[in-house]
């Protein structure tokens, strides 16, 4: 049997702090300091714990050639090596290690540069939502939060004294003027309302279709579209959740920008999809009853062909992603209509409806719009400067 250690591996000391009643009344220092190995491959979804001496043997396995397992065993003991290989840490030739072997190729197909792919993997959600997050549940306000950690820094970093500012004319007003001054965060869509299908049309073709196709090589088109891409390269796809859109059945729905047409990927049930798309949006509520959705998926490989390895390339794939939306938000506050993009999703949930493989193309975020509902249940930021709905 061949082994090798896979991919993108890191090793992170991380330590966890035990309180010690015991050694408090004895007048001692009542804090422990436990540190403990872990590691965190970008192939597997979740962090694994060390054992002493896995390091070692580690270290000693590289991860680019092959070699015999049988001196290896002999060294370091046969019991750990097949630990480490049930782990995933260390992947073999063998038929029974095949489920790891195979993600890790795909991972080293992709050309990741090490770092950012630890970042997406590990920073992926599954079954949880934002009201679970420990470092915002506990509070039900802003107010709460200033109470508990003091202000936030400034909303204005100032670099100069006021005397030394060099005041700038008045904007000239523009095209862009409109949009840009009515758009604003929805939260409060009216859960009835139908998305003509022609404004649709307008949102998905303006926003994400191909505006022209040109082959720059062989085997090699290029597009451009009303938002800049990394190298010219669109690696960030659309997916189209409809519920109201006139003629369109709800569904899950793959937008293909040059021929400007939806391709199905899944339906979706009347009954099951409210409960659905908020398990999607982490427990969101205040954007789940919009008509329309749009994920933004990443092509890993579209992006890393030409930025192999590079440790700007995961960079330009998330400044893709807000381009997107931001040219999204701009087209729905021209029909006068709230838009929203969030990255706080449930990422299993979504590639489980998009039937993606998430080590192929990855969930960066997803937007939407609606007509508003006329309440103000959820907070919103209004153009007009007013702040409706409840702050929480």
């Amino acid at each position: 049997m061949l082994v090798r250690r896979c991919a993108i591996l890191v090793v992170e000391p991380r330590e966890e702090l035990e309180f010690d009643l015991s050694v408090l009344f004895a007048g001692e220092q009542a804090l422990a300091a436990r540190v403990a190995w872990l590691a965190l491959a970008a192939h597997l979804p979740e962090e694994v714990p060390l054992e002493p001496g896995d390091l070692e043997l580690l270290g000693a396995v590289g991860e680019s050639l092959w070699q015999e397992r049988a001196p290896l065993d002999a060294r370091y003991g046969r019991e750990r090596l097949e630990r480490l290989l049930g782990a995933g840490l260390l992947v073999s030739d063998d038929p029974a290690h095949a489920g790891h072997r195979e993600r890790d190729e795909r991972i080293r197909e992709t050309h990741w540069f090490g770092p950012s792919a630890l970042a997406h993997f590990h920073g992926r959600w599954r079954g949880r939502n934002v009201s679970e997050d420990p470092r915002l549940s506990g509070f039900e306000t802003i107010a709460d939060m200033v109470a508990a950690y003091g202000a936030p820094p400034p909303e204005v970093a100032e670099r100069t004294d006021s005397a030394e500012r060099l005041l700038l004319p008045p904007p000239a007003e523009g095209a862009l003027d409109a949009a840009l001054l009515a758009r604003y965060t929805g939260r409060n869509y009216d859960p009835e309302a139908v998305l003509p299908l022609a404004l649709v049309s307008r949102l998905l073709q303006r926003g994400f279709g191909a505006q022209q196709v040109r082959e720059v090589a062989p085997g090699t088109v290029a597009f451009k579209k009303t938002s800049p891409s990394g190298g010219s390269l669109h690696p960030v796809g659309a997916y189209v959740i409809t519920r109201r859109v006139e003629g369109v059945p709800p569904g899950v729905w793959h937008y293909h920008p040059v021929a400007h047409a939806l391709e199905p990927v899944a339906p979706l049930d009347a009954a099951t999809a409210p409960g659905l798309l908020r398990r999607c949006l982490a427990d969101q509520h205040w954007f789940a009853d919009a008509p329309l959705m749009v994920v933004l998926a990443a092509r890993f490989r579209r992006n890393f062909w030409k930025y192999r390895n590079h440790a700007k390339a995961y960079r330009a794939l998330v400044l893709d992603a807000g381009h997107l939306s931001q040219t999204f938000y701009l087209l729905a506050a021209e029909a006068g209509l709230p838009a929203f993009v969030t990255a706080a999703v449930d990422d299993g949930e979504l590639e489980t409806l998009l039937r993606i493989d998430p080590l192929q193309e990855g969930v960066l975020a997803v937007c939407g719009c609606g007509l508003p509902s006329g309440k103000e249940e959820t907070v919103e930021f209004r153009p007009e400067g007013r702040i409706a709905g409840k702050a929480r």
